[in-house]
């Protein structure tokens, strides 16, 4: 009864400030309004300690739509975690969790989002080790180290902010645009994103991360954790718009959104699938960012976080029916075991296709075609349209395997869609996959777009999307085929379903390489020659020293006769050598 109240109460609380949240960033949006809040928290002498929060229609709306994914989050925990007998425990670091996003989100100041980053990052670690075996623990370092490099970026950063007397950033962007100092700070804001973005290099923690409970993996892929790194680089977006800095992070965000789309054809763990399509969007949403078009990056950001929490939601219930099975080869038929589930996670997969008027449509397509509407070059449209293509593809491959093969796990099963406390979840963010875009694009843009194309152009999206499901039933589809054809390219099949070999660079690349060589130069030269040569030889004679002086100090009378007998002995064989 207890864990009951516990995730009731937090449900209707988060989903009230969720409710409240919106209407307000609705009423600031609607009249352009911007409000700070500075708290002084105390005071002694001259020095003052003060806490600032910004309201703003970026900040509210994401805080509204953070806040509804957990409150649905924690009410689907409620079945999905009912037999933990911790479960109390992961209610209180998933409100955690979120407290440490609404830090990130409602401060303009880098100290007090440091406290939100920071928290991010060591619950998310808390979580991702919370069924405690050696893969979780591998999986939770990985993440852990991953983000800390980014932690430490961000702490040059709030050094670097020193020389402008405060760390309200957002005071000091449109003055210092053209300033040294603001691009420093521009440079280490980036790479502390792209590590909590999970951008290449640093993208091999992201699927990592799915040890972690499926509820959490629901929050972290949606509306938390990578999204800060997106979240951080919006409101910083106006300092590298048209500079080196924007080419290099539209570059990166292409190739990651092609690595991880290439990977996810080649995957066969749902939840890794799902988590390549979280990396896949983020590429998205961090190169049009690249771009300048900062309100289609937030608008993309808040579309994404719907359908994609649907999608864990229904992988969620399927693994807990599959025995907790997460091959896709071992599933099948779903359409008549979980026809609900497996609606929902269909219509989850075609919002992330951009099919036309779901959430993702109104996001992903005006995306692409302001890319084609840009200044790129063809290796940037090549990646963009072609991740496009391969999204597309690794959603219909998921469909084949879900829904046209036979199950192949067991003869008998009991999978059903019994469970009302999931479904109810789950049907609430459908609704919101479905009319979310629509909402939004009526919300964020005053005016429609209307964007002049040729047809081929207009029509470039549409074709790459129909040209990339059909492959992606083809190649899926074994019976089109009297062989595997990725197996007579093992050494693509094997480079691309490895993410490039970052997990292996990430993982066995650090230990034997750089840590390797660093345990070793500590054990032969800190503790060897250089502790039997430097400080122990030092530390010997002076023990000896001070043994010898406290011995002569705390000694009686004959020592120190028997010594002035010696000296006087000496001096006297002395002057009898020389007379």
């Amino acid at each position: 009864m207890e864990f009951i109240s516990i995730c009731f109460l937090s449900f209707i609380f988060l989903m009230f400030c969720s409710l409240m949240f919106f209407f307000l960033g609705t009423y600031y949006l609607i009249n352009n309004f911007i409000m700070f809040f500075e708290w002084e928290i105390f005071s002694i002498n001259s020095n003052m300690l003060f806490m600032v929060i910004i309201l703003d229609w970026i900040s509210l709306l994401f805080m509204s739509f953070v806040l509804f994914i957990s409150s649905l989050v924690i009410y689907y925990s409620k079945d999905y975690m009912s037999g933990d007998f911790f479960i109390n425990r992961f209610i209180m670091l998933v409100l955690l969790f979120v407290f440490s996003m609404m830090m990130l989100i409602l401060s303009p100041n880098l100290m007090s989002i440091l406290l939100g980053w920071d928290g991010l990052g060591l619950v998310s670690y808390c979580l991702v080790i919370y069924y405690q075996n050696i893969k979780s623990y591998n999986a939770g370092m990985l993440t852990a180290l991953s983000n800390r490099l980014g932690d430490v970026a961000f702490l040059m950063a709030i050094a670097w902010m020193l020389n402008y007397g405060s760390w309200n950033f957002l005071f000091y962007i449109e003055f210092m645009k053209n300033d040294f100092e603001m691009k420093m700070i521009c440079m280490l804001i980036i790479f502390a994103a792209m590590t909590k973005s999970a951008q290449i290099p640093f993208s091999s923690w992201l699927p990592a991360a799915m040890a972690a409970p499926t509820p959490v993996s629901a929050l972290v892929h949606s509306s938390t954790l990578v999204t800060a790194g997106v979240y951080l680089l919006i409101r910083f977006s106006s300092l590298f718009y048209e500079t080196w800095m924007s080419e290099f992070l539209l570059l990166i965000a292409c190739l990651t959104m092609f690595m991880a789309g290439l990977g996810a054809n080649f995957e066969f763990d749902l939840k890794k699938i799902i988590a390549l399509s979280t990396l896949s969007q983020l590429g998205l949403m961090m190169a049009i960012l690249a771009l300048g078009f900062y309100k289609l990056a937030f608008f993309h950001l808040l579309t994404h976080a719907l359908f994609k929490a649907l999608l864990f939601m229904c992988a969620g219930a399927i693994i807990h029916n599959m025995k907790n099975s997460q091959d896709i080869r071992d599933m099948g038929y779903f359409s008549v075991y979980m026809p609900f589930t497996i609606s929902c996670l269909n219509i989850a997969n075609l919002a992330l296709c951009g099919f036309p008027f779901l959430a993702g449509f109104y996001s992903k397509d005006l995306i692409l075609e302001m890319v084609l509407i840009s200044n790129t070059n063809l290796l940037i449209f090549f990646l963009f349209f072609f991740s496009t293509g391969l999204t597309v593809s690794y959603s219909f491959r998921l469909f084949y395997y879900l829904f046209m093969q036979n199950m192949n796990q067991t003869s008998f099963n009991c999978i059903s869609d019994l469970s009302l406390v999931m479904s109810k979840s789950m049907f609430s963010l459908l609704l919101f996959a479905i009319i979310g875009g629509a909402m939004l694009n009526w919300m964020l843009f005053p005016f429609s777009f209307m964007l002049s194309l040729s047809l081929i152009f207009k029509m470039l999206t549409l074709l790459v999307c129909l040209f990339g499901g059909l492959i992606g039933l083809l190649c899926s589809d074994l019976t089109l085929f009297s062989f595997n054809k990725s197996l007579n390219y093992y050494l693509f099949s094997f480079f691309s379903g490895s993410m490039w070999f970052m997990p292996s660079i990430s993982t066995v690349g650090v230990v034997f390489f750089p840590l390797n060589y660093g345990f070793k130069l500590f054990k032969f030269i800190d503790q060897g020659w250089t502790e039997f040569f430097g400080i122990q030889q030092i530390f010997n004679y002076f023990m000896k020293m001070s043994n010898f002086f406290q011995m002569i100090q705390f000694n009686n009378l004959k020592i120190h006769l028997m010594l002035f007998c010696f000296w006087i002995l000496i001096l006297m064989m002395f002057m009898l050598f020389f007379i």
